[in-house]
């Protein structure tokens, strides 16, 4: 029996986002869909270990949710204002309801899965509300799963989704993709949820774990579905580029006795060289749809060029310092931001000296976007270290340690601090401990 429920986890896991998908689609309603398919998955629980595993799970949820969607709609004293609310188009797609289990699926699954991605990753949503529920279901987690990974309750989390499905109702957003002139704009939100979701699997940015790999795994794979359907988008394989050859490093980040190891000091034998294969050709798909298009590299096929000079380097001194800079310098000119300053200074310092970068880094010092990002006080201190002013150096890292959330990395500069001045860091508040 546990191999059983295993199983169908797995096979949940596998067919859960197409099944919303498609019901999404034919019920005009997120939240619904998602409801008629657990409806579906509590009934499969139920008859599965009698009957056995069917062929073809996935056509069998899928009609034992279209009958149970049906249903409903029968129940509904109003079924004839639904159906005129939902349109003729609805109307019909209602009326196609079947126990047909051996329905094909395929002609539309590509189509609805890209709809969902675009309807949860609406502006309608804030951020935070995108992110979840773009995890919840296209990620295939579990409420509990995307709580402990974002450390908040698993209350607070159930309300964010719950929220955000209501919110998608009531502002009317279809269930589908949006108009040719609204493609670009929306899937830029698209490509920005799905980033922000690696990023925080990549580098956490609060809690006592410097990496969570899930999430990593769940970007990773919805990057790639992403690229599976829109073979002609530059960005697209930007991003499954960039996130393919950064998680290449994740097995190196992190230390025997969990600390902390930055970029330059990793084994680069270790680095995962599949996904740093996938994401070279995921660069060249890049390219060429990029020129294709006539259109040149976008921010995120920047940022993999600059991930890629990283992993073509066989030891850190080999890296082309002044390739990346070079990119750096076009990436600030495609999205200029403080952040991306903020990096080009990096790569500035390792490709002209430090004080290159010190210049940069200090032109940054009033910009009110970074008074309490800790990279800003952690770059200067690095720059500060290699210009042998140790006492300054010591200082910006324990500023920095103030700043960020994350334990394993307040403790990695708190480390810092103390090597630089020799004695012990300046205290942190108890607050932030």
């Amino acid at each position: 029996m546990a191999d059983l429920r295993r199983t169908i986890d797995a096979l949940w896991r596998i067919e859960s986002t197409r099944l919303i998908a498609g019901l999404a689609r034919m019920v005009r309603d997120v939240g619904l869909a998602e409801d008629l398919a657990q409806d579906a998955l509590v009934i499969a629980l139920e008859k599965w270990p009698q009957s056995g595993i069917p062929d073809k799970p996935g056509a069998w949820l899928m009609a034992v949710a279209k009958n149970r969607a049906l249903d409903r709609f029968r129940r509904d004293k109003s079924l004839d204002r639904k159906l005129q609310e939902y349109g003729r188009q609805a109307g019909a797609s209602l009326g196609e309801f079947s126990p047909d289990f051996t329905a094909p699926l395929q002609k539309t699954i590509d189509d609805d899965v890209l709809g969902l991605l675009f309807t949860v990753c609406h502006p309608v949503l804030a951020t935070e509300s995108r992110v979840a529920l773009t995890v919840k279901l296209l990620g295939g987690l579990s409420t509990q799963e995307i709580a402990r990974a974002y450390l908040v309750t698993e209350t607070t989390m159930a309300q964010r989704i719950v929220r955000a499905k209501r919110t998608l109702t009531q502002a009317r957003v279809p269930v589908n993709l949006p108009r040719s002139e609204d493609l670009v704009p929306r899937l830029a939100s698209v490509l920005e949820v799905i980033y922000l979701i690696f990023n925080e699997g990549y580098s956490a940015t609060s809690g006592e774990h410097w990496t969570r790999p899930a999430l990593c795994e769940e970007s990773l794979r919805l990057g790639r579905i992403l690229a599976g359907l829109m073979t002609e988008s530059p960005e697209v394989h930007g991003l499954c580029a960039l996130m393919e050859i950064q998680a290449s490093r994740l097995p190196t980040r992190i230390g025997k006795n969990g600390n902390t190891i930055l970029l330059l000091d990793q084994d680069r034998a270790k680095w995962d060289q599949l996904l740093i294969r996938r994401g070279m050709d995921a660069l060249v798909q890049a390219e060429v749809a990029s020129y294709r298009a006539a259109v040149p590299l976008g921010t995120y096929a920047l940022q993999a060029e600059i991930a890629a000079c990283h992993a073509r380097a066989n030891r850190a001194e080999d890296t082309d310092w002044e390739r990346i800079a070079a990119l750096y310098d076009a990436l600030s000119e495609t999205e200029p931001s403080p952040v991306v300053e903020l990096n080009r200074a990096m790569a500035v310092s390792m490709a002209y000296g430090p004080s290159a970068g010190l210049e940069i880094a200090d032109a940054l010092l009033d910009v009110a976007e970074l008074q309490d990002y800790h990279l800003l006080p952690s770059v200067r201190a690095d720059l500060l270290r290699k210009l042998g002013r140790m006492e300054e150096a010591s200082v910006e890292f324990t500023r920095a340690a103030r700043l960020t959330r994350n334990l394993k990395e307040r403790a990695m500069l708190l480390e810092r601090a103390v090597l630089e001045r020799g004695t012990e860091p300046l205290p942190i508040p108890t607050s932030l401990q």
